[in-house]
């Protein structure tokens, strides 16, 4: 099996949220739980595994008659400490398509459904290309103000896309607009290339951001940065 290192580089407790694409192998382990800052956790994924791996925040879970549920500022999967479906929107995604033994991976880290926390992924001993994706700039410090998403405290903890927000065509690639030729960079996923240029802005930006590698692990970092990143590798 392949395996993920989830390190938390950041300075909150965070909730991995880890979901298997159907009708593709499921891997094994406890799939629900806290990352303290500091602490890595391991995830082993079969050949051929497909999902997507993200950061939850601000979550409170409790546990009654053996079922753990809660909720999360951002990242949330509903209540559920293990995800089965999807996150809400807005937080960064990695997206993973694992070959078998000898074909290649496919990774990416996508911003198309905002953002919340930076996210690097790196991959580790393996052969090709194998180039890291993901984000080490916080979108948070410098989000446009309309797409921010705000905490109780007025404290920015997610930032929307423009898809989101304004829910139109030309924003989300649909209709007319879906044709990479015609759906192009705007003003704001540009902002989001600005600060994170390995990961894809908007809905068809992935010619130059989804990254190739065979029989590799991977480290997936939250809150990297290329200092820190580097001297962990």
């Amino acid at each position: 099996s392949r395996t993920f290192t989830l390190y938390n580089n950041c300075n909150e407790t965070i909730w991995p949220g880890i979901i298997t694409k159907a009708d593709h192998n499921d891997s094994a382990g406890d799939i629900g739980f806290p990352l303290q800052p500091g602490q890595t956790a391991s995830y082993p994924a079969p050949p051929g595994w497909s999902g997507r791996i993200w950061g939850r925040t601000g979550c409170t879970f409790n546990a009654t008659n053996g079922t753990t549920t809660g909720s999360c500022q951002t990242g949330s999967c509903g209540t559920s400490l293990n995800c089965t479906t999807p996150s809400s929107p807005p937080n960064t995604i990695a997206e993973f398509t694992l070959g078998d033994d000898h074909d290649l991976d496919f990774y990416d880290v996508s911003l198309v459904d905002g953002f919340n926390l930076p996210l690097v992924v790196s991959p580790l001993n393996g052969k090709g290309n194998c180039s890291i994706a993901g984000c080490d700039g916080d979108l948070r410090q410098s989000c446009p103000q309309e797409l921010g998403v705000e905490s109780d405290h007025d404290r920015v903890v997610a930032c929307q896309s423009a898809c989101q927000v304004f829910d139109s065509d030309e924003y989300c690639c649909r209709g007319k607009y879906s044709d990479p030729m015609v759906c192009v960079a705007n003003n704001y996923s540009e902002a989001f290339k600005q600060v994170c240029p390995a990961a894809s802005s908007y809905a068809l930006d992935d010619r130059t951001t989804v990254m190739t590698c065979s029989a590799s692990d991977y480290l997936i970092t939250f809150c990297s940065s290329r200092l820190n990143f580097r001297n962990f590798l």
